[in-house]
């Protein structure tokens, strides 16, 4: 099992940051609180960290995420 792990690590390591950017591809977003000027909201993030959109509530991100194809995620 160790091994395992060790080899997660070493090819996590080995990956460039815009390989590992990547990763979830165009089918996830990130959703996640943003300040804007014009106050608080909600950021759709395309999987290389592009902000997409910011929605007034975390509901509106995830629907306008699903509704576009995308599958999100929650960060923090």
């Amino acid at each position: 099992m160790q091994n395992l792990e060790d080899d997660r690590q070493n090819l996590a390591n080995t990956l460039t940051p815009e390989a590992f950017a990547n990763m979830g591809g165009p089918q996830l977003a990130y959703i996640g609180p943003v300040s804007t000027e014009q106050g608080e909201g909600f950021g759709v993030h395309a999987a290389n960290g592009n902000l997409l959109a910011v929605l007034a509530s975390r509901d509106l991100a995830f629907a306008a995420a699903r509704q576009h194809e995308l599958e999100p995620v929650s960060v923090q």
